[in-house]
């Protein structure tokens, strides 16, 4: 209970490092039953970080796409630990994780402006440690998207995961990417929109972890949004 009550009170000051970097140039005139908005924003590159919370919690934020192509944040909240759906399907169809004394999930997930998920990158890691260093670690990744009828819709294009240190370390890093590239209904060619996503979960000697985020997106419009968490 300790801990949880720090977390929300370092939640509710902004003690967290929570960061969504935009770099786009002035919103594009575009019509396309797609936007939900008139205005589609080219080169949009989000990141943000947010705390492991205590077992049997989530930490949550969304990010939307304002007016002016910038960035939105919501509030990170801090809930009773029941991932979304596609969290948990992910985590159904992720291998088992070795067994070990603490275990993370992380999520990474882009909406568009009808709250359709078009593209998620999901995290499972285990660890243990001996209080100086982490004795053995292990992270999955999965991937999902959002397909269309006939054939369409998203694909995943590239997806890889490393660690730069899974065994005797004082913190094991563990990054996780995913490319998806769409052709269907709303741009025949297949030129027109891309998602890559990065997950980054840091664990640590000391049990503690956290989770670091980031996603470019070749062209967006205005009111689609992120979501991220940790649990």
């Amino acid at each position: 209970m300790r801990n949880r009550i720090a977390l929300a009170a370092a939640l509710a000051t902004g003690l967290l490092a929570l960061t969504a970097a935009s770099a786009t140039a002035a919103p594009n005139e575009v019509r396309t039953a797609a936007s939900g908005d008139a205005r589609a924003c080219a080169d949009v590159k989000l990141s943000g970080a947010l705390p492991v919370p205590p077992a049997g919690m989530s930490v949550r934020q969304d990010v939307s796409i304002g007016p002016d192509c910038a960035p939105v944040l919501g509030p990170a909240r801090l809930v009773a630990k029941a991932g979304p759906a596609a969290t948990a399907q992910a985590a159904q169809a992720a291998p088992a994780a070795a067994p070990a004394d603490r275990q993370v999930r992380s999520w990474s997930e882009m909406y568009d402006c009808c709250n359709i998920r078009m593209t998620g990158l999901y995290t499972t890691s285990s660890w243990s440690s001996d209080g100086t260093v982490v004795t053995t670690s292990a992270t999955d990744a999965t991937q999902q998207w959002n397909r269309e009828p006939w054939n369409a819709g998203w694909s995943l294009k590239s997806s890889a995961k490393s660690a730069d240190c899974v065994a005797n370390c004082a913190v094991s890093t563990n990054v996780a990417n995913a490319s998806f590239t769409y052709k269907g209904i709303f741009d025949p060619t297949g030129n027109v929109y891309a998602n890559t996503h990065r997950s980054t979960v840091a664990l640590k000697a000391d049990g503690t972890a956290s989770c670091t985020f980031e996603v470019d997106l070749k062209n967006t419009f205005v009111g689609w949004n992120w979501q991220r968490g940790c649990e």
